[in-house]
């Protein structure tokens, strides 16, 4: 029967550490067409001759596929159809194929459109992985989630790791990210397996569609999701061009190290927030990460003539809670709606949380512009505030959070 294991506890402890480590991983190396273009901005601004707002649009062009790609999936139930794993790797191909065209197009016109694809065939990794790893666990959920949101982290920095290093031209960056996310999709489906609490795939069905709307929990970890989101594909989109203006110029390769370090270090906050969160409160755990974030942005920006080692301690503050609470807004979802429906839901998820990014990666470089990083930073703030006071409702709420499994 879906939903309870078939084997003997230890066996299931057993591979369920290896499948999370096998996913983890296949995630980590997934995702670092994401970034790609963002981690040698630099050097395609000077190439095609870019201003700072035409670049930002080759990382919202990956936003804005991610969504058409998700509500795609989601209006057809794609990630309840299909199985995960598969889908996860050719979304991989997909996005690989996508990212590496830029080499070969090499102008702008035509690598906005190869991003906007990149995004789209990505909606076809991320929600599906969350979906295989929720089948392999019901107790700790939250922490195994954690670690999937963790290596989603540490895959998005990789770029900025290859660049720092240094010694690459951007046409090798954005290959050698290609030729790793497909070997990410390969380890998914090549040695991954089927948890034994994943639901088998299911007909399309769109009444689901109004159940989710209908279901409060799901609104409101949706809700918290989407303030998070206004804060944080913002900072990861933004942050190494922020330590560019702190270190200068002449330091590129640190402000990507630091870029780097920023992000990443979000793992060990998704791990941690996890684990809080399965001992605890889902939303509490959510909520305590929030208040942390949007506490940072609302300072961080004015400190962009603060000495160095104050704004990198701050950026690897501000990168540990950014992302902490991001897959507790999943995990509370896999609890709360149709086990049937899981995909569909994280997916639609997703999908909205998405949009909003667009706005601030497409407002922060004007604001900078206009009136500085404090600035700048500033208007992610108000996304933090929103998430809170959705997992308040939830938390102490009629109809309060999931219990613990």
């Amino acid at each position: 029967m879906v939903g309870q294991a078939r084997q003997p506890v230890a066996d299931l402890a057993s591979a369920q550490k290896h499948q999370l480590g096998v996913l983890a991983t296949a995630m980590v190396l997934a995702m670092t067409t994401w970034f790609s273009t963002a981690a040698v901005l630099p050097e395609l601004r000077a190439a095609w001759d870019l201003s700072r707002s035409a670049g930002s649009w080759l990382t919202i062009a990956v936003q804005l596929g991610f969504v058409v790609g998700a509500v795609a999936s989601a209006l057809t139930n794609l990630s309840d159809r299909m199985p995960p794993r598969r889908l996860v790797l050719l979304g991989a191909i997909g996005a690989a194929i996508a990212n590496a065209s830029i080499v070969v197009l090499n102008s702008y016109g035509p690598a906005l459109a190869a991003r906007f694809i990149t995004g789209a065939f990505l909606a076809a990794v991320y929600p599906p992985a969350l979906k295989a790893m929720s089948g392999w666990y019901r107790e700790r959920r939250g922490y195994a989630l954690g670690v999937m949101i963790a290596a989603l982290t540490v895959g998005s920095a990789a770029p900025h790791l290859v660049n720092g290093l240094g010694g690459l031209a951007w046409e090798q960056t954005l290959i050698l990210t290609s030729i790793i996310t497909v070997v990410g999709g390969l380890i998914a489906e090549r040695l991954g397996r089927d948890g034994p609490f994943l639901a088998p795939s299911v007909p399309f069905d769109p009444s689901q569609l109004r159940a989710l709307f209908r279901n409060r929990g799901f609104r409101l970890a949706s809700l918290g999701y989407f303030g998070h989101m206004w804060e944080l594909y913002a900072m990861w989109a933004w942050i190494a061009a922020f330590y560019r203006d702190a270190f200068g110029s002449a330091s590129s390769r640190w402000a990507s190290m630091a870029a780097f370090g920023a992000i990443a270090v979000g793992a060990v906050g998704s791990i941690y927030a996890g684990v809080l969160s399965d001992k605890h409160s889902r939303a509490g755990a959510a909520g305590l990460a929030m208040r942390w974030s949007g506490s940072v942005a609302l300072v961080f920006g004015f400190l962009v003539d603060a000495p160095t080692p104050i704004v990198v301690i701050l950026g690897l503050v501000w990168g540990f809670w950014v992302v902490a609470d991001s897959a507790q807004f999943s995990t509370i979802v896999t609890e709360v709606a149709d086990p049937k429906y899981i995909g569909t839901a994280l997916t639609l998820q997703l999908a909205v949380g998405f949009v909003l990014t667009v706005f601030t990666i497409f407002f922060v470089p004007i604001v900078r512009d206009a009136y500085g990083w404090g600035l700048a930073f500033l208007i992610l703030a108000p996304g933090p505030l929103v998430g809170m006071l959705a997992m308040r409702a939830l938390e102490f709420g009629n109809g309060s959070a999931p219990e613990r499994a």
